[in-house]
């Protein structure tokens, strides 16, 4: 279980502090802001697609993002497989770090969950 602290300010949570591990493997997410960019930088970029909690918690507690996607969206590996043009034991080598995909296949992912291309393609040590 990932330990979280919340710091409160007049009784309202207003900062949360992750472990270090936890914010390495998420911190892709944010993208490159600073605090003076990212009020517009936000509004700029503002596509309406939102990255679900449930997502979030999978992939926080090791879950490939491709199966954290497929068992929010209430696939089974069959299904999803059959979407994106895929093998069932192939999709379960990715999903499982077994074995890497093209971009080809992670765009026929993406596109069979819904999803744009980049929540599925992790950025870790970047």
């Amino acid at each position: 279980m990932v330990k979280i602290q919340f710091i409160e300010r007049d009784g309202h949570p207003e900062f949360a502090v992750v472990p270090i591990e936890v914010w390495e493997r998420i911190k892709h997410r944010t993208g490159e802001w600073d605090d003076g960019t990212l009020p517009g930088h936000a509004e700029a970029r503002e596509d309406g697609f939102r990255i679900p909690a449930a997502i979030l918690d999978a992939e926080l507690a090791g879950d490939n993002p491709i199966k954290a996607w497929r068992e929010y969206r209430r696939m089974t590996q069959d299904a999803l497989a059959t979407a994106a043009g895929l093998s069932k034991p192939y999709l379960s080598q990715i999903e499982n770090r077994k074995r890497d995909g093209s971009v080809e296949v992670f765009q026929s992912l993406a596109e069979a969950l819904h999803v744009p291309l980049d929540v599925l393609v992790g950025r870790e040590g970047k």
